[in-house]
């Protein structure tokens, strides 16, 4: 099972080292710095709160939805970073291209990615048009998290399954729970 895990870090390595080191160019440092912004609390709670406000009447549920998916996506992500106190990818790799201010918590999973994952999914169920381009939004939050040593790539696959599995299972709260009582 060790040469398992040896393994799998290994290729997890391997993977970082490309978005991070080879794929690393000064003139995409600012984008990336940027963009990683919008998986931040700030921006995910203010669209959360906005969607809610100003959304037509017959789709406020899905700003509900997405609300409650960033709440609910939450409590594992804080449970886990207390439980899997994994080191951030740039103090356990040497040379790894990092931005200003890093983070000093644990890793595991992406707190951004998770997020910006809980808000896009109920999104692009209600919308698959614009969903591609919510989609490319969010799978540069989480390339961006690597692309600036914050996370592994296992982080951010975290964040992204925790992220989906909230709007699902708040799109079920609110169908199951919430709307009956409106209708």
């Amino acid at each position: 099972m060790t040469k398992v895990i040896d393994w799998l870090y290994e290729k997890e390595c391997t993977f970082f080292r490309l978005i991070n080191g080879r794929l690393h160019r000064n003139s995409m440092d600012h984008f990336f710095h940027l963009w990683t912004h919008l998986g931040g609390a700030t921006a995910t709670i203010s669209t959360s709160i906005l969607l809610l406000l100003f959304l037509p009447m017959h789709l406020k549920s899905w700003g509900i939805v997405c609300l409650l998916s960033l709440l609910i996506s939450h409590i594992p992500v804080a449970i886990s970073k207390k439980m899997y106190p994994r080191k951030r990818p740039y103090l356990s790799l040497p040379d790894t291209n990092i931005g200003d201010n890093p983070l000093k918590d644990h890793s595991f999973p992406s707190g951004h990615t998770t997020a910006i994952f809980s808000i896009v999914t109920p999104l692009i169920l209600l919308n698959p048009f614009i969903g591609i381009f919510l989609l490319v939004a969010a799978l540069l939050v989480a390339i961006s998290r690597m692309y600036l040593g914050l996370h592994y790539p296992s982080d951010v696959l975290a964040g992204m399954i925790l992220g989906i599995s909230s709007s699902f299972f708040s799109l079920f709260l609110v169908n199951s729970f919430i709307l009956p009582y409106f209708l």
